[in-house]
């Protein structure tokens, strides 16, 4: 008898209960579950409300439209599937959390990562041209984020230019477009300009989003995106030697 009651009460109480053990692992408010049963154990939410996140509040996104969600996810699901559980537990990435009109201290963005909670919040509304491609430079940022001691910027400093200096943050230049360059000289993006870890972010992208043909004739052509490629090959290496690119 108790046991039936017990299966009544939990059942009664499943659903007001679901935002809140959701808030409860990875701190984000008006959440509900999408999809968690995922092959690599990715476990994907949405946003049913506007929320804020940060001490200052200032990270904002909106509840997506239920069917740009449906075809959003397909495209993230089917970018995400690329990465094996094991890869992404070495990686420390659990949830996807997706919303609309993403933004920090007011400038729009295309995710944000938080390797502490293991999350990746992503705009579904981002750009469409790069959104597929978006997605994997986020995933760069979570890998950055959790292997710091791997990626050494004063290394990748020395593959550019004597001359090249990048801004002091991503934020504190115009250089923006995330257009790839038909001439490379070093960089895939304009985007790729702003400091190093976006420029590796921007490498790791192309790298998974552009065919394997594509790829050998920019390190064909450009040396310094070659040697660029080839240390984030070397560096995801370290992490899990069985990824493929």
């Amino acid at each position: 008898m108790n046991l039936i009651r017990a299966i009544l009460l939990l059942i009664f109480f499943i659903t007001p209960l679901k935002a809140n053990t959701i808030y409860n692992i990875i701190r984000i408010p008006n959440l509900e579950i999408y999809e968690i049963n995922t092959k690599n154990k990715l476990k994907y939410f949405y946003a049913t409300a506007p929320f804020r996140l940060g001490t200052q509040k200032n990270i904002i996104c909106s509840n997506p439209d239920k069917n740009d969600l449906e075809i959003k996810y397909k495209t993230i699901y089917k970018n995400l599937s690329k990465y094996s559980y094991d890869y992404l537990k070495k990686i420390n990435l659990k949830y996807i959390v997706m919303c609309e009109n993403l933004s920090i201290s007011e400038l729009y963005t295309a995710g944000i990562p938080d390797n502490i909670m293991k999350t990746l919040i992503l705009d579904i509304k981002f750009n469409e041209d790069y959104f597929e491609r978006v997605i994997h430079h986020e995933v760069f940022h979570i890998i950055y984020l959790q292997h710091k001691e791997i990626f050494n910027d004063q290394e990748w400093l020395e593959f550019n230019d004597s001359g090249f200096k990048y801004a002091e943050c991503s934020t504190c230049t115009e250089k923006i477009g995330l257009e790839q360059y038909e001439k490379t000289k070093g960089f895939f993006t304009e985007y790729s300009k702003t400091t190093a870890s976006e420029d590796m972010a921007e490498v790791y992208s192309h790298m998974i989003y552009l065919k394997k043909h594509e790829i050998n004739k920019v390190r064909k052509l450009d040396s310094i995106l070659n040697n660029k490629i080839s240390y984030i090959e070397s560096k995801i290496k370290q992490i899990d030697n069985s990824f493929i690119f």
